[in-house]
């Protein structure tokens, strides 16, 4: 018999805490694997949090409606897995096996813990680490043996990318890591006393003057999250926008040639914004530098260009859901992507996998007919493209007999990027070469 524990996972880069919606299981109840424990919303994302092993549930920690922390523990399943090695406890430990007699005294393992409240959980650690580390998705005792064996730190095993089912670090694949660690294949993790942490400021209260008929609305919790993550952004990063107007009109004329065309050969609706995605994709393989994030005074180059799209869900909230590997995509994909997941957060049924890994954000102004706008940065990201609405307007065109006055489709770009590591000519020379790319679409281009 062996002790599971179920940590609050990591629903988002930027998301710390998660609201606990719904128990689907109490104290007792016999649980099988990836069947649901409990629901947790967030300002991303409402999602059900599944069993990574089969069970029956010891001990749960929060009652409904707590806001836990990401990587705190949430419950605890007693298991029977004789394949991997029990999770043991300190002989004071406050939480009996339900109706098991105390098992032989063993000696107690590095990571033993005591379980009197989850505030007290002591993570897996190397033995000169001492930084409160807190993980962010489960890890079976099996692999936390493995890693305690070979010294392998809690960092270490949040940087590996797991085979499992939702990325879950298996066997092979700290066995893997552990072979290329002792070839010296591998650069070590960051710890978490190297990583700069701004603590957010409180708010800022305004008194206001308020008449007999004014009304007081109290922020939801979903718009809450998202207030202070606009403000954090704001004091994290110094927000430069740069704006050019591109003429789109071979893309309206393509659009309005293939769409029909399109919806028969491969039963979707195309848009303008997987052509925008594509830009960008194509623009970021030439400014490499735009996929980034900032860690203190260390940047961080991805190589997957991970686009998310800023979609408004019909109760007014924003989602951020993200088209992974854009770059690698052509139109068709793009345009499967996109209405997929923009029908997931109109029905909200996006999933927590469908908000990891962002590296770069677009959001379309145009849709609310708007031309121009200054977008806030998504952080941890460094860059974000809002797209303004496609307009019929008179331009100026040189002609074998002269110039002319013509109607063309026009549209404005605005980049807001992050000062302290895109200078004004990066970011310009970023956002003209989109520019260029959409003028360039071709009106032949076949679906």
């Amino acid at each position: 018999m062996s002790e599971f524990k179920i940590q609050m996972p990591k629903l988002g880069e930027s998301v710390q805490e998660a609201t606990i919606t719904k128990w689907f299981v109490k104290e007792g109840d016999r649980i099988e694997e990836d069947e649901p424990i409990f629901e947790v919303a967030t300002d991303k994302v409402d999602s059900e949090i599944p069993s990574p092993v089969d069970g029956i549930v010891k001990k749960i920690f929060f009652e409904l409606n707590a806001l836990v922390p990401v990587g705190e523990i949430v419950a605890v399943i007693t298991t029977e897995d004789e394949d991997e090695p029990a999770q043991k406890t300190e002989e004071n430990e406050t939480i009996p096996e339900p109706g098991k007699q105390p098992a032989q005294e063993k000696k107690a393992s590095p990571e033993a813990v005591q379980m009197s409240k989850p505030a007290e959980v002591v993570e897996l650690m190397t033995a000169d680490e001492t930084d409160d580390v807190k993980a962010s998705r489960f890890y079976s005792p099996l692999v936390l043996s493995i890693a305690n064996s070979e010294k392998v730190s809690l960092a270490e095993l949040e940087s590996l990318k797991g085979s499992g089912q939702n990325g879950r670090v298996q066997k092979n694949d700290i066995l893997s890591y552990v072979d290329a660690r002792k070839k010296g294949n591998v650069a070590p993790a960051i710890r978490p006393s190297e990583v700069q942490v701004k603590e957010p400021s409180a708010p800022v209260k305004v008194s206001a003057s308020l008449g007999s008929s004014d009304q007081i609305i109290e922020m939801d919790r979903v718009r809450k999250i998202i207030a202070d993550h606009m403000v954090m952004s704001k004091n994290v990063s110094p927000h430069v926008t740069s704006v050019v107007e591109a003429d789109v009109t071979n893309l309206v004329l393509w659009r309005n040639k293939v769409k029909d065309e399109f919806s028969v050969k491969h039963g979707e609706k195309i848009t303008y914004m997987p052509v925008f995605v594509e830009a960008v994709a194509r623009a970021i393989t030439e400014f490499p530098l735009l996929n980034s994030s900032v860690d203190g005074h260390t940047i961080t180059i991805h190589k997957d260009v991970n686009v998310a799209i800023a979609v408004a869900k019909p109760d007014g909230n924003l989602v951020v859901p993200v088209i992974k590997n854009a770059e690698q995509k052509n139109m068709v994909g793009l345009t499967k992507d996109m209405n997929r997941l923009a029908d997931a957060a109109r029905k909200n049924k996006l999933t927590v996998e469908d908000y990891q890994g962002g590296t770069f954000t677009i959001t379309n102004f145009g849709s609310f007919r708007n031309l121009i706008g200054t977008p806030i940065i998504n952080q941890p990201q460094v860059a974000i493209l809002a797209t303004g609405s496609i307009e019929k307007k008179p331009a100026v065109m040189e002609t074998p007999t002269g110039d002319a006055i013509v109607v063309r489709h026009k549209m404005f770009l605005s980049l807001s990027y992050d000062h302290r590591i895109i200078d004004g000519a990066l970011g310009g020379a970023f956002l003209r070469r989109i520019a260029d790319i959409l003028e360039e679409f071709s009106i032949d281009r076949e679906v």
